[in-house]
């Protein structure tokens, strides 16, 4: 979907991919209100892949899986100094978190991890918010 765009073109998918990231997290307050923290834990890794695809779009970076997103967000902004590796730590655990929740068996989140989770998503999609503004 990023290759041939027009400059307003991706600047309106930028915008989009970070209201969704922020529209994502009140999906997981949704659902942790309601108890149900493995899908709130998805959502905060969800609404951290969107800030994060935001990002990749905003350098032409081409990483169309959540596995791409992982290795560009490593070797092109935290190997490079650009991105504190906390947030590739925090963006790593969250992917195993909904991994697990979502195909392992006997696999349960809750209240603790997602009150411990949500704070670090919150900080990690202010960040990528931070770098697509300042560069």
């Amino acid at each position: 979907m990023t290759e041939k765009m027009d400059d307003a073109t991706r600047l309106d998918l930028i915008a989009y991919r970070l209201k969704r990231a922020e529209e994502t997290l009140d999906e997981a307050e949704y659902n942790a209100i309601g108890g149900y923290y493995n899908a709130a834990v998805n959502r905060l890794y969800y609404a951290c892949y969107y800030a994060a695809s935001a990002l990749m779009l905003k350098y032409g970076l081409d990483a169309s899986t959540h596995k791409g997103i992982r290795n560009q967000l490593g070797l092109h902004f935290i190997t490079k100094g650009i991105i504190n590796p906390r947030f590739g730590s925090i963006y790593s655990r969250l992917f195993q978190a909904r991994q697990a929740g979502d195909y392992e068996d006997f696999v349960f989140c809750d209240q603790i991890m997602y009150d411990e989770y949500k704070p670090q998503a919150e900080d990690f999609i202010s960040e990528m918010r931070s770098i697509i503004s300042n560069f």
